[in-house]
């Protein structure tokens, strides 16, 4: 294995829960290396979590394991999986639909369910709160270390019976191009959408045209302007909107040096949905 172990969780870094899960990686091995994916999504929020590991497990080396706990249903009949993806990456994480955005983007090779009773952090059997730390965080480290394989850690589960979030797919249709608003560039409040780079260059845009920007909640148009298409921030002016590329090679919307989103009340999911189109040139004489 790699060695490397990577967590994401909702929980803060206010009490001794992150810590305690550190602590329990480094009782199993001494060697392995642990990483912060985040611990900063907002409680409960699956969705985040999903996207948060699609955007970044790719960026690890292989055989990388992931240990992800936003898991508002702990201690209930939901499972606890362990996905190796195409990529060769290990994600661990409650089945509540995590892996979502990597499994639709990415794709997984094989899950497996993990044994709650049999494998689990010793004397840990009374706590029935904290499987970040009993299960997810020990058989983690089991994995990353060598310790125990991917197939010792459970048998297998049919790909079609995980939990999935409903997702929205981006569509170029006549050079309308739609998607949704899939997240947020959390500090900075720039939109991320799913719409790819691609369908911008099949509907022949490129940098410094203007596009018509279009956003809805629930279908219902909440937002509207036509902005240049940027190479950076700095191509627009201070409090300026902006389209551009973002690191995942998506699109972008931005305001430079403000947060879109709190200036325009703008929110994430697949409630928000975006179009973009060409606009007409302006000419003033």
């Amino acid at each position: 294995m790699g060695k490397h172990l990577v967590l994401q969780t909702d929980f803060g870094l206010g009490d001794g829960a992150v810590s305690a899960m550190y602590g329990v990686a480094h009782m199993v091995s001494d060697e392995i290396i642990i990483g912060d994916l985040t611990h900063e999504i907002p409680p409960y929020d699956i969705w985040s979590a999903s996207y948060r590991l699609y955007q970044t497990v790719k960026y690890w080396p292989k055989e990388t394991v992931f240990v992800s706990v936003v898991d508002p249903g702990v201690g209930s009949a939901r499972r606890s999986i362990v996905a190796k993806t195409n990529s060769g990456h290990y994600i661990i994480t409650p089945d509540n639909g995590s892996l979502t955005h990597i499994s639709h983007y990415q794709g997984i090779e094989e899950i497996r369910s993990i044994d709650e009773v049999t494998s689990r952090l010793p004397h840990s059997e009374e706590s029935h709160t904290f499987h970040g730390r009993d299960i997810y965080a020990y058989n983690g480290a089991r994995l990353a270390s060598g310790e125990i394989s991917f197939e010792e850690l459970g048998s297998i589960v049919t790909m079609d019976s995980i939990e999935r979030l409903p997702l929205i797919e981006a569509t170029c249709n006549e050079q309308i191009l739609e998607g949704s608003i899939d997240v947020l560039d959390i500090r900075f409040g720039s939109l991320w959408t799913n719409i790819p780079l691609d369908f911008l260059k099949t509907a022949g845009v490129a940098h410094g045209d203007q596009l018509q920007v279009t956003i809805y909640h629930q279908g219902k148009k909440v937002y509207q302007n036509i902005m240049k298409f940027a190479k950076s921030f700095a191509d627009v002016n201070i409090g300026e909107p902006l389209v551009y590329v973002n690191s995942l090679v998506n699109i972008g919307v931005a305001v430079n040096q403000d947060s879109f989103s709190k200036l325009y009340h703008i929110g994430t999911g697949t409630d928000w949905t975006i179009q973009l189109r060409k606009a007409p040139k302006i000419i003033f004489e």
